[in-house]
């Protein structure tokens, strides 16, 4: 089975530790690229934390994570200026997107390029 990189997408070589094109570290801790993380669980996070960002930081996309929680948090913090209900929306708009990606095979690898079961 080939294995690409979470990071620029190039395929990576048999048992590579470090991706050749970007030189991201490789993680090798699946069995047959698959990573043991569930989509199923990943949706239902989406679904119920989305917009704090919960499914990004469960399947090891941190910067994504980061940014949604980041969105949420000032978003409250705006919303006595009624600002912050647009960051909310958006957050909540990309959290369901999501969802819906995990949910129809759009989103299938975690942040190691790793199958999701």
């Amino acid at each position: 089975m080939d294995k690409y990189c979470s990071n620029c997408g190039s395929k990576l070589p048999e048992g590579a530790d470090v991706c050749v094109k970007c030189g991201k570290l490789v993680s090798h801790n699946t069995y047959n690229g698959v990573s043991g993380k569930s989509k199923i669980l990943a949706a239902v996070l989406a679904f119920f934390l989305g917009s704090f960002g919960v499914h990004n930081f469960y399947l090891g996309y941190t910067s994504k994570g980061v940014a949604q929680l980041a969105l949420t948090i000032v978003g409250y913090m705006l919303l006595i200026i009624l600002v912050g209900a647009l960051f909310l929306i958006a957050t909540g708009i990309w959290a369901f997107v999501e969802f819906v990606l995990l949910l129809t095979g759009g989103i299938s690898t975690d942040a190691s390029g790793n199958k999701l079961v």
